[in-house]
């Protein structure tokens, strides 16, 4: 099937579901009609960009058509620019429509759980890990998103040594999905009397918030341990055991939450966590089933691969997925990270239009 074939079909199931939902027996069935129109909206970008191709088609082969009937030099100067104008925005609306089919991944529209771990470096290692903490949370204050605290462990010196947030908002994982792996930084401790540049790491991992139909847990497969929350120099410290760790055996995934004071509200932030952490595992296994060849030029999202370079005395960032180098680091460590989000959109939406 050609690409507007394609097109057309779309456009007909779109046409076909407005007219379901004017009918009558429709609009008294609130379900049936809330479904209609989730799938509507579904559609609506594609075939509304597949009209705006149609049209702009339309008017370059009118533009043509008048070009081979004048003899008239000024005019016909004018007509080439706007033909030429015309087909630069015809190949870019193709590209776009092409983009259109790729197929969606259905966590895109999820909230995440943002973790946060200092790998290699010891207190250097864990005050970065708080950079990237401060650099993630200002980008989810810009993009509107929601930031809450679900579990983390202080280091000495101020950093963390683990820290997991719970972000929600608008296609939070499909903007931050890349952003899982190692993350190495270079620069001078602050401990570093000599001046000397360190390098040290912290891993991300970008998880999927699980919904309800996603994972089933039995309670049987799970310890419940309570604790007391505590937290540096005494803050979060809380008398009662609110804490929560749950254990799941079957895969030995352990979650933590201890922010709250109430055990109640931590066991149920602990428990989504939990689900989300086990539907990552089995999307990682269902994936690999489905293809061998999973690891694309952007990378596989694996936490253990080397993503991206922070390089403090250069004021240079670098993406190894991308080959991708700028020099505004400061921005960057203040939340302004869309230029390398964009490009690994991009990088990856090429790579699965080589398999369409």
């Amino acid at each position: 099937m050609d690409i507007e074939s394609k097109f057309r079909e779309l456009e007909q199931k779109y046409r076909s579901i407005e007219a379901e939902m004017s009918n009558p027996d429709t609009t008294g069935n609130m379900e049936r009609y809330n479904d209609l129109n989730k799938k509507r909206l579904e559609l609506e970008e594609p075939v509304t960009k597949f009209r705006e191709y149609n049209k702009l088609c339309k008017e370059i082969a009118d533009t043509k058509e008048v070009i081979s009937s004048s003899t008239d030099k000024d005019f016909l100067e004018l007509a080439n620019e706007e033909l030429h104008e015309l087909e630069k925005n015809e190949e870019k609306l193709h590209q776009e429509l092409m983009f259109l089919l790729i197929p969606l991944d259905p966590n895109d529209r999820k909230n995440a759980y943002l973790e946060i771990r200092s790998g290699t470096g010891g207190e250097e290692a864990a005050l970065f890990a708080r950079d990237l903490y401060e650099m993630y949370n200002r980008y989810a204050i810009k993009s509107g998103w929601s930031w809450e605290v679900v579990d983390f462990n202080e280091a000495d010196a101020g950093g963390f040594a683990k820290v997991v947030v719970s972000i929600t908002g608008n296609k939070v994982f499909s903007r931050l999905k890349y952003e899982s792996g190692a993350h190495r930084v270079q620069r001078v401790p602050v401990t570093e009397a000599s001046g000397r540049v360190h390098t040290s790491a912290a891993t991300v991992a970008i998880i999927p918030e699980a919904d309800d139909i996603d994972v089933k847990i039995n309670p049987a497969d799970l310890k419940i341990d309570t604790y007391r929350a505590s937290g540096a120099g005494g803050q979060h410290v809380n008398k009662t055991e609110s804490a929560i760790r749950i254990t799941h055996l079957p895969t030995g995934i352990i979650v933590a939450c201890q922010e709250d004071r109430s055990q109640h509200k931590n066991r149920d932030r602990a428990m989504k966590l939990l689900s989300s952490k086990i539907y990552e595992v089995q999307e990682e296994e269902r994936m690999k089933k489905e293809s061998e060849t999973r690891k694309m030029q952007v990378g596989s999202g694996d936490r253990s691969e080397k993503i991206r370079t922070y390089n403090y005395p250069q004021g240079r960032i670098t993406d190894h997925r991308v080959n991708l180098t700028i020099y505004r680091l400061e921005s960057f460590m203040q939340g302004d990270i869309d230029e390398v989000i964009d490009a690994l959109i991009a990088a990856e939406r090429m790579e699965k239009l080589k398999d369409l």
